[in-house]
């Protein structure tokens, strides 16, 4: 016999499929409908349902405590990288490097090994011959030509 958060789960899981990856729930009328404590149907949506599973869960309050779950589309890492190119802008700090490299890192978009040679290669230490006024654009510039090489394979 399966577990009730297993069957909570896969209830949710269908009704996210039969509307295209969005469910809206209210937690009374689904624990209703598996004979349960409305908390069971919280701790599943917290623990099976969560961001790093590839899900966003919102809650309503009014409305009969309703929540909104949908499942967040995962973009290839080429698209990704080609959306990052094209939301950059003119300068990069060292730091705004650091965070966008943390989040191909932990989107899985570049291995570590990649990471830390595009974060070399754009440190304030690498650039320490360029006049200040210059150094983010020469650090978007290569940050820029590092994402594009990581896309075509290219250098």
């Amino acid at each position: 016999m399966a577990r009730l958060v297993d069957v909570i789960e896969a209830m949710i899981k269908q009704m996210l499929d039969e509307n295209e990856g969005v469910a809206i729930i209210s937690r009374s009328t689904l624990a209703e409908k598996v004979n349960c404590v409305p908390s069971q149907i919280t701790y599943v949506l917290s623990t099976r349902f969560t961001n790093g599973q590839g899900f966003i869960v919102e809650s309503r309050r009014g409305g009969g405590g309703q929540i909104r779950i949908s499942r967040v589309r995962k973009m290839p890492s080429t698209e990704y990288l080609m959306h990052t190119i094209n939301s950059l802008g003119e300068d990069l700090s060292q730091q705004q490097a650091e965070i966008y490299l943390q989040n191909f890192l932990d989107y899985r978009v570049v291995t570590g090994e990649q990471a830390k040679m595009i974060m070399a290669a754009v440190s304030d230490k690498a650039l320490s011959g360029i006049d200040s006024d210059r150094k983010g654009s020469v650090r978007m510039d290569i940050f820029k030509n590092m994402l594009v090489s990581l896309i075509t394979g290219s250098g």
